[in-house]
């Protein structure tokens, strides 16, 4: 089966594209079902659980990125052997890339720990909602083990060209997760903290499926082995030069969000929180489509690059953004038409129905920009799958920091338009850094065309 899968990514680059991206977007989309889940059960503790989450969720967001951007890093590297068909090269990328795991987990349990207190401050909680931020995220940032290896396990299989038995591992953890969250959050009465129990448990069951058929099972196209193993700077910083910047892609991502927070507290405080959290939620999940595209592009554009076939590199980015732009579509048709009903699933209770006006207005407006995220999403993704992490962590800054903050404040602060304003900042900050985003895209790939002739 593995060798199928890296002759799929050898192959014709649009079939390769669009036979990748199904099981990660089957596989993303049960990710993102973890915020939903998390955010129907929560939402019965009322409007400070929710806003509390929502405070912690920027420091959730640089704790999963870290994990998916160094799995990036590992499918970065291991692509590019496939394509040059040096398997003993992939095989020291996977093994590098476990090592790189562990250590990161690590060091960053460690910090998490002690700066999300303060980060949360920071961001505008207080009395109750920081509470309930602090009982969701302590046990979420001791359980990032689990996290690191689940993510990172998957970006290793991507790298061969196995999405399908990323996406198995997934569905185990989305089982586990649905079935734990009313028993933690209810049943044991652990509250917000049941929330992140149950997450962490499910990660774990995650990764324990990836690693038995990494390290026990061996039948993946990469042979991971610690058995005389010899540190390879080289393949080392290869993984990390796309892992990095990946991770800080998250990081940026999560700093803007941090600007929109402080920006939502001062217009509409805790109620502003709970509407835009709920809404982003839903925001994620129709995103998800497009990360996958976007994550078989760089499986397919690095395996292309390592076999410096530049037409393969050019049809394989072109095929993404088409097909990421037909899945925004329909999202955006789907989150507008629908936004009241959707807005119920986290204002179901007397308590919250007051939120539904707002978490309307948000999906109404913010998710227009999912138009044209979908030419700007494959486009990021190219740069880190032929291993230029720093270009995309460049245009992930100019869309989220530079662009979008920048509309966000001048619609919703400078303008005075509220929380409208800050819906109209996010769709159109995010539209027009996309589109220089497609431009930059296609004028590296041209450049690579002439470095290959």
């Amino acid at each position: 089966m593995s060798n199928k899968n890296v002759e799929l990514m050898r192959g014709e680059p649009e079939i390769a594209v669009r036979k990748l991206a199904i099981p990660i977007m089957i596989s993303m989309l049960l990710t993102a079902s973890y915020n939903i889940v998390d955010g129907i059960w929560v939402a019965g503790l009322g409007q400070a659980a929710i806003a509390g989450i929502g405070f912690v969720t920027p420091i959730f967001m640089i704790l999963n990125g870290v994990s998916v951007g160094l799995g990036n890093g590992a499918t970065s590297s291991i692509s590019r052997a496939v394509g040059a068909k040096d398997h003993e090269r992939a095989n020291k990328s996977a093994t590098h890339a476990l090592l790189i795991f562990v250590l990161a987990s690590l060091l960053l349990t460690v910090v998490l720990l002690f700066i999300q207190e303060p980060l949360i401050k920071t961001y505008g909680a207080s009395g109750q909602s920081l509470a309930e931020g602090l009982k969701y995220g302590t046990p979420l940032f001791l359980g990032l083990f689990g996290f690191m290896l689940a993510n990172g396990g998957s970006g290793i299989l991507r790298g061969e060209g196995d999405m399908t038995r990323a996406m198995y591992a997934m569905i185990v953890s989305v089982v586990l997760n649905f079935i734990l969250d009313p028993i933690f959050i209810y049943i044991l009465n652990l509250g917000s903290a049941g929330a992140s129990l149950a997450t962490i448990i499910s990660s774990l069951g995650s990764a324990t499926v990836i690693m038995y058929w990494i390290l026990i099972k061996k039948d993946t196209y990469v042979h991971v082995t610690f058995k005389d193993f010899e540190f390879d700077s080289k393949i080392f910083i290869d993984i990390l030069k796309v892992g990095i910047p990946a991770s800080l892609d998250m990081f940026m991502m999560s700093l803007a969000m941090s600007i929109y927070l402080i920006f939502i507290s001062s217009i509409a405080g805790e109620y502003g929180i709970a509407a835009f959290t709920s809404g982003q939620r839903l925001y994620l999940f129709a995103i998800m489509p497009l990360t996958a595209i976007g994550s078989a592009v760089a499986a397919v554009s690095g395996s292309a690059y390592g076999a410096r076939n530049a037409d393969y590199l050019s049809r394989a980015h072109y095929y993404g953004t088409n097909f990421a732009m037909a899945f925004g579509l329909v999202m955006v048709f789907i989150l507008v038409v629908f936004a009241p009903q959707l807005s119920l699933i986290f204002a179901y209770t007397p308590e919250t129905a007051n939120l539904v006006p707002e978490i309307t207005n948000f999906l109404r407006i913010a998710s227009f920009g999912l138009l044209l995220v979908g030419i700007g999403m494959p486009s990021s993704f190219m740069y880190q799958g032929i291993g230029r992490g720093t270009t995309s962590l460049a245009w992930t800054i100019i869309r989220e920091v530079i662009f979008t903050v920048s509309f966000t404040y001048l619609f919703g602060i400078v303008l005075n338009w509220g929380l409208i304003g800050i819906w109209t900042g996010l769709a159109v900050g995010r539209m027009l850094a996309s589109i220089l985003n497609f431009i930059y895209a296609r004028y590296t790939i041209s450049v690579i065309r002439k470095e290959f002739q």
